[in-house]
């Protein structure tokens, strides 16, 4: 993995060492769910699915309103001691993951509230229509209808967050605003990525260099929950594979992946094409993490410290 060691003045891409603490709780975690990989499948995994993201811990001081923006229905996350006068034209989206099949805004809330959390800043996320019933590109049409929503209540500063297949719709709608001139793609200041599915080909090394080291994923679960959402569309489609778009212009972005995931090299190679690109990128490898490790906020030293580069991020782009 060269691009490791590719730094400039400003490193493009990190990576974090496994802590003692996380290498005790990741072994109990695997022990758990390895006897289940690849076996979410279709839309009967919809329940198990939100049952686990609805375990992530609570943040504190965090209320939650449901709304339609946009006309999509969604969850607001927001900070309780947020001063009524305070960043009153800022807002994140945070778009959910679930491999384009699965996820709701209401299940990936409390994810969504440490984010609020973190960046002082109320969090909206929208529940999108998932595959099979709704495929391609009907996700990524709400979310840009989400976004311009927004942008119609008056808020001037929106940052786009997204994880998983949430993560591939986030780049998806930066490079959109990015081949727009106008106020709306104007209020965008930034994007975060966790884990996100760049490549729908699914081409990457690290779907044979992790095939073992993931516990979750199967590259034929993954086919098969791509081929639902595709449904015949080319995979190569740079509207469905954010690795494909030209990204000169890019509005900055990080992106975050844990080291043992089969979706490693989608992050790698997005990331090695935006900095060539001229965009304000960086990755953060995080050793020893799976995917979703965001979720392990307040258990895991990885995630907490993600969170904080994140919170740290955002909070620089709404200043400027």
């Amino acid at each position: 993995m060269a691009f490791l060691e590719d730094h400039d003045t400003v490193p493009r891409s990190v990576l974090h060492p496994f802590s003692t603490e996380d290498q005790a709780a990741m072994a109990a975690m695997r022990a758990i769910v390895e006897p289940n990989k690849g076996r979410l499948q279709g839309t009967a995994a919809r329940v198990p699915f939100d049952a686990v993201m609805e375990r992530v811990t609570a943040p504190a001081s965090v209320a939650y309103e449901a709304d339609h923006v946009g006309g999509i229905p969604g969850w607001w996350c927001r900070p309780r001691c947020l001063p009524k006068d305070e960043r009153p034209h800022h807002a994140v989206m945070h778009i959910h993951g679930g491999w384009f099949n699965w996820g709701s805004a209401h299940a990936f809330r409390h994810l969504a509230g440490h984010i609020a959390a973190q960046t002082q800043t109320a969090v909206f996320v929208p529940d999108y229509r998932l595959a099979p019933e709704h495929p391609f590109p009907a996700a990524a049409e709400d979310i840009r209808a989400c976004y311009f929503g927004l942008t119609e209540r008056g808020l001037s500063k929106i940052a786009v967050t997204g994880d998983s297949s949430g993560g591939t719709l986030a780049l998806g709608l930066l490079a959109h605003l990015t081949a727009k001139s106008n106020g709306a793609s104007e209020a965008l200041v930034g994007g975060v990525a966790l884990s996100p599915v760049t490549d729908l080909s699914l081409s990457g090394e690290s779907w044979s260099t992790r095939a073992v080291a993931d516990p979750y994923f199967t590259k034929p679960q993954a086919t098969e929950l791509v081929r639902s959402y595709l449904h015949g569309h080319d995979p190569a489609d740079p509207l469905a594979s954010p690795l494909n778009v030209d990204l000169e212009g890019l509005a900055p972005i990080r992106l975050h992946v844990g080291d043992d995931e089969v979706l490693l090299d989608d992050s790698v190679r997005f990331v090695e094409r935006a900095v060539a690109a001229g965009v304000d990128a960086r990755l953060d490898i995080w050793e020893g993490m799976v995917h979703g490790f965001l979720a392990g906020v307040g258990r895991l030293t990885a995630s907490n410290e993600a969170l904080q580069l994140i919170g740290e991020f955002l909070s620089n782009r709404f200043a400027e």
